[in-house]
């Protein structure tokens, strides 16, 4: 083609619109780049691997669907136009954010100092997933955590949503898209104020707790639905003084005398507090390992897993 040739207006090829140029373009840019920076078609080709002719006709259709010169031709080599010139600025730009998007993938999958992506509930963070953590990592130091603390169905939204590779959650969720194992059970205590009337008692039926007021988490919490439950076995709904978002801050208001809470055990003994065993109805929480179903895995990740699923039993002790 002359450089005559260039001095008219390119067409653009009617096909490409344009919220398509990015799928249209994008397999030409670094053969654009490539040519920019070399200034010279046959060494741009030898450097990609290609035949000069298939680079060529490349870049003429590179400027047929842009409708803009972006070469000058002089002989066996070529010169960025002004139009050209612009282009390769934002097409640099994007291929190295490419690069980088490739880098940070290829780093977080990687088996040795690969990323996790792991949420768990807030009553479980204290000790235990310090604890999990610090186990997993005897044998993979390098491997690094995106760490999420929430309670249950707002980490599964969130792994649905692919911001999580795992969670600890209770109960350990039934749905199609997931898949959950069982890790461990977590027996719950009544939880009185140390002036109450049951607090001298190391066990307790719940019935028994019938008429106090109770403090408990928000609804849509896995052991607001625990609480509801056990309640409803021993044979009465559960009046309800105070909803909160975290379990420490209920014992907290359990030693105000604001009500009694079913609470897990705390990572430490709280003050102004008995924590009594209860009996009847069995009151315990599953805890368990969700992932989505049929989801790959970065090896960082499968490794996380198996250690996890080789912790049934064991993982509240």
């Amino acid at each position: 083609m002359s450089r005559n040739s260039y001095e008219h207006d390119i067409p653009v090829t009617a096909d490409v619109e344009a919220e398509s140029w990015a799928a249209a373009l994008t397999p030409r840019l670094a053969q654009f780049a490539a040519v920019a920076r070399h200034e010279h078609v046959t060494r741009a080709a030898q450097e990609m691997g290609v035949p000069q002719s298939t680079l060529s006709r490349a870049m003429v259709r590179l400027e047929e669907d842009l409708g803009v010169a972006l070469f000058a031709r002089r002989g066996r080599t070529v010169a960025l136009t002004p139009a050209g010139r612009t282009f390769l600025h934002s097409v640099e730009r994007a291929l190295a954010e490419v690069d980088r998007a490739a880098e940070s993938v290829r780093a977080d999958a990687d088996p040795a100092a690969g990323l996790v992506s792991f949420g768990f509930l807030h009553t479980l963070g204290t000790e235990t997933v310090p604890g999990l953590i610090r186990s997993f990592r005897v044998d993979h130091p390098r491997v690094r955590f995106q760490l999420v603390q929430n309670y249950g169905e707002a980490m599964l939204e969130r792994m649905r949503a692919g911001g999580l590779d795992l969670c600890l959650t209770s109960p350990v969720p039934d749905a199609p898209d997931l898949v959950a194992r069982r890790l461990d059970e977590q027996r719950l205590r009544l939880v009185v104020p140390d002036d109450h009337r049951l607090a001298g008692r190391r066990r307790v039926r719940l019935a028994e707790a019938a008429s106090e007021l109770f403090v408990t988490l928000e609804p849509g919490y896995g052991l607001r639905r625990i609480t509801d439950a056990l309640c409803a076995e021993a044979g009465f709904t559960p009046r309800i003084a105070f909803e909160g978002e975290e379990a420490e801050t209920l014992r907290g208001l359990v030693a105000a005398g604001l009500g009694v809470a079913l609470l897990p055990p705390p990572a430490v003994p709280r003050p102004g507090v008995a924590e009594l065993t209860v009996t009847a109805p069995r009151a315990v929480r599953e805890i368990g390992v969700a992932w989505l179903d049929g989801h790959p895995d970065t090896p960082p990740v499968a490794a996380f897993k198996k250690f996890l699923l080789s912790r049934r039993g064991q993982l509240l002790t």
